[in-house]
């Protein structure tokens, strides 16, 4: 198996288990993943954020780890790449923003190249118009944004995940044994024990 090249957009306040343990296992099997955030550049480091369930009506944030930053945005090719992956947690609600995000996310629907989305990464796939006609999970607040967006919401339990095409996305961290396995499978991973 060849490794892929997976760009990895996030930001300050991205969920830490979304950002490093999709990363970590994605590296620990032989591909390259470059974390980038617009504004930054290879080195700095982001705040990311612990989101928890913990039985009130919406998730609970606590400080999490900084993230080292090993590629810088205005630099990429995103051309370059095999596959985009959008973690979520608050970060997706501002990186929506930037222009330039959007042109990467749309550059991977358009190529068709293997998407990952968890949780609010869902933001960015709205704001970017590629969920028209597709079939999308995230954290269920962002329900009304994979609506709005065109999209049909999977309402799939939070441990789970979904493949449609080139896209796989899952409702939050507690998904990412399927949405890992899920995404290798998109990235033609074989993985022998």
């Amino acid at each position: 198996m060849a490794g892929k090249r997976i760009l990895m957009i996030v930001g300050d306040f991205g969920e830490d288990y979304e950002i490093m343990v999709p990363y970590q296992a994605l590296l620990a099997v032989g591909h390259t993943v470059h974390g980038v955030c617009p504004g930054k550049k290879a080195g700095d480091k982001i705040a990311t954020a612990i989101h928890d369930f913990e039985g009130h009506q919406t998730y609970t944030e606590k400080p999490g780890h900084l993230f080292a930053l090993n590629a810088t945005f205005a630099e990429v090719d995103v051309a370059s790449y095999d596959a985009l992956l959008v973690p979520g947690g608050r970060a997706p609600e501002y990186l929506r923003l930037y222009p330039e995000v959007i042109a990467a996310v749309r550059h991977f629907f358009d190529a068709g190249k293997p998407v990952a989305a968890i949780c609010h990464g869902a933001q960015m796939l709205a704001a970017a118009g590629v969920l028209k006609g597709r079939t999308c999970s995230a954290y269920p607040a962002c329900r009304p944004e994979v609506e709005l967006g065109g999209g049909t919401y999977a309402d799939i339990p939070v441990d789970t995940a979904v493949t449609e095409g080139n896209l796989v996305s899952a409702p939050a961290w507690p998904a990412h044994p399927a949405f890992i396995a899920q995404f290798l499978t998109l990235l033609g991973t074989s993985i022998s024990l």
